[in-house]
């Protein structure tokens, strides 16, 4: 945090603490300070206080819907599901349908969640759109059908309007027994399942299938998602469309930035902390059980030698 304003040293959890807040503001600690990119000490309190740590910061901020990194403290309250301090904001004046994010307010983003009446009926045209009901309804169906899936190290390429046999083709790769596929468990070795919509590559150990040649490849005249879950730094996700890679480093299941479109931040909170269920989502696979990424698979393959790290 920035020196000089007077929250040096106050941890996450300390926003909860209602004694503590009330000390630092009557000693003057700035209630607009920036604390870091995305903070306030109204946007942290958002996701991390109390109500009553609200109420205090709210009456004596400039401006309630401030925006840090594109969204308000009430945006960031909803996102969270903190929906306690959302209505201890909106009681001090923040506005739920100010359009932010690629136009999803605060209370457009909480007619997507679990309490969609949280601020009343919306206003005029600013209710979700029939495919973003649709959206909603399929998320909640999806993330119910593939289950909580906890496997660091795991694989993936979802891959759209794609079946096993000709994914298999495209790799160039061979069939293996499920004993030698499941006892070696190299980087060449991956499972191919087919599932509503196209098909998913998996590899429960590694993150060969969303390396950019097996990437460019599956996603010729289509596109996919491909998910590492890396133990060491969290969930990387990658998009190709149409053989070119046209993202890398990003984060299913993570926060939506405000450059994002609005169908990205919808789905980043619709599947927050559920990468798997995200990238299958974004490939637009209609998975009916968590089969296909945790296996075992239709069939188990052998890459080819090649450097798979390259496209073309």
């Amino acid at each position: 945090m920035v020196d000089g304003q007077g929250w040096t040293g106050l941890g996450y959890r300390s926003w909860a603490d209602a004694a503590q807040v009330r000390d630092r503001l009557a000693a003057g600690a700035d209630p607009d300070a920036e604390l870091d990119w995305r903070d306030t000490p109204l946007h942290r309190a958002a996701v991390t206080g109390t109500p009553e740590v609200i109420a205090l910061l709210a009456a004596r901020v400039r401006d309630v819907d401030a925006l840090r990194a594109g969204r308000t403290a009430l945006w960031q309250a909803v996102d969270e599901g903190r929906h306690d301090n959302a209505r201890a904001l909106a009681a001090a004046g923040a506005d739920p349908w100010l359009p932010m994010m690629s136009g999803w307010s605060p209370g457009r983003l909480a007619l997507a969640g679990p309490e969609p009446e949280l601020f009343g009926p919306p206003p005029p045209g600013a209710g979700l759109t029939d495919a973003e009901r649709d959206a909603v309804a399929e998320a909640r169906r999806l993330i119910s059908a593939v289950g909580e899936i906890w496997y660091d190290g795991i694989g993936l390429a979802c891959v759209a309007r794609l079946d096993a046999a000709e994914a298999v083709r495209r790799l160039g790769a061979t069939p293996v027994p499920e004993a030698e596929a499941t006892d070696a468990a190299t980087l060449d070795i991956v499972g191919v399942t087919d599932v509503p919509g196209g098909c998913v590559v998996t590899q429960p150990w590694g993150y060969a299938p969303q390396q950019p040649g097996v990437l460019g490849a599956l996603s010729v005249g289509t596109r996919c998602y491909g998910l590492y879950a890396n133990p060491k730094s969290g969930n990387q996700g990658s998009i190709a469309v149409d053989g070119v890679l046209e993202g890398w480093d990003l984060h299913p299941g993570g926060w939506a930035g405000e450059d994002d479109p609005p169908e990205l931040v919808l789905a980043s909170y619709l599947y927050r902390l559920r990468a798997e269920a995200y990238s299958c989502a974004y490939a637009g696979l209609r998975l009916t059980d968590a089969r296909a990424v945790t296996g075992p698979p239709d069939v188990w393959v052998r890459l080819p030698e090649r450097d798979w790290w390259a496209w073309r």
